[in-house]
């Protein structure tokens, strides 16, 4: 089967499973009850958006596995299991959180879970060196003691860098189709890199678009007004899956950063302000870039497209660039990330003379949905 027909099957898939999942949602009461000034949405809207994303890409994974004929010497079995399972240890938790709103203390530990899955199973585990843009590559040791225990580098490097995907695109999770677009945009930057002669890796392509399809199949039902949010289920799931991309059968971590380099300098700053301000890193409030856009009068649509713009723009630029190429993107998507802030702080202000600015902000309310 061509690249396409996995694109089109995960894409139907999603259109279809998605109304089911909605209507379950409605059935056992998960819902996202507009609560506090946080919520943008005026009327309770279904959660477990993210099941939908699973379900579809492991229907057309299964697929994939029958008659795709993958080489397992390339990527073995063990490999695609462990994105099985580690989603479903994501939905589980999800599923949990969406319905019955878990504290934070606990929230934490399904991600951990289905990060350790993936590094057991061996993806990315055998990175034995980096791109190096000033010259030869920065190698890795194989055997690396870690406390007492006998772990290689790489894995727990591999460990860290999926729940920091998977905590970007929790947090990035504010507005109507945004996180789910930008990982539309993240799997097709890495579906279009898998196909260049450097990289050429048809098996990391076809997840990609795989997960492209379930993506835009549900981006229908997403995009503003949303008729189904993500939840926590979803919200993890994305990340999770744009971190297995980006380490399988190969690092293209440089182009992952630039996809999600705005969410990810965005999540790095609301951490380090709530941590200030001694506030739980996890509880949520309205200092996040998209918030505040639309609070200098940006409309939903205007601001999750813009959004989708830089991420579109960083990450597709990518694939055609070399390391040291990357490593100019990325100082200049920090440039952009600080001007624009650096703006909407000064509009802001200029708006609101009276009320507390994006670094003034008083303690974050209490709020652990989207």
């Amino acid at each position: 089967m061509s690249y396409f027909l996995y694109f089109t099957f995960a894409a139907v898939l999603g259109t279809l499973i998605t109304p089911l999942i909605k209507r379950a949602a409605v059935k056992t009461g998960t819902l996202d009850i507009p609560s506090s000034a946080r919520k943008i949405h005026k009327q309770p809207v279904p959660l477990l958006g993210g099941l939908a994303l699973f379900l579809s890409l492991v229907l057309s994974l299964l697929l994939y596995l029958q008659f795709g004929r993958p080489d397992f010497n390339i990527v073995p079995l063990k490999f695609f299991l462990a994105i099985i399972y580690g989603g479903l240890v994501l939905m589980v938790g999800g599923a949990l959180d969406d319905k019955y709103n878990l504290p934070p203390k606990i929230l934490w530990l399904f991600p951990a879970v289905a990060s350790l899955i993936v590094v057991w199973s061996g993806i990315g585990v055998g990175i034995t060196q980096l791109s190096n843009p000033f010259g030869g590559p920065i190698r890795i040791a194989h055997d690396f003691q870690f406390l007492i225990f006998n772990f290689q580098l790489s894995a727990v490097l591999m460990w860290f860098w999926m729940m920091g995907m998977i905590f970007t695109t929790k947090f990035l999770d504010g507005l109507d189709g945004l996180c789910s677009g930008i990982g539309l945009i993240g799997s097709l930057t890495m579906f279009a890199l898998s196909l260049t002669a450097k990289v050429n890796q048809p098996i990391t392509a076809t997840l990609a678009i795989i997960f492209a399809g379930a993506l835009l199949g549900y981006l229908f039902y997403a995009f503003n007004p949303a008729s189904i949010f993500l939840g926590e289920t979803g919200s993890t799931f994305i990340g999770f899956m744009l971190g297995v991309l980006s380490i399988i059968s190969g690092a293209k971590i440089a182009t992952a950063l630039l996809v999600m380099g705005i969410p990810i300098l965005d999540v790095a700053w609301v951490i380090v302000r709530r941590l200030y301000y001694r506030t739980s890193p996890f509880r949520a409030d309205r200092q996040h870039l998209h918030f505040r856009l639309m609070d200098i009068g940006l409309s939903h649509r205007q601001t999750v497209l813009a959004l989708y713009a830089i991420s579109a723009l960083f990450g597709f630029t990518a694939v055609f660039l070399q390391s040291f190429g990357k490593l100019i993107a990325l100082i200049l998507l920090i440039c952009v990330m600080l001007v624009t802030a650096i703006s909407v702080v000064m509009l802001y202000k200029k708006q609101h003379p009276h009320i507390p600015d994006l670094f003034e902000s008083v303690k974050p309310p209490v709020d652990q949905n989207r």
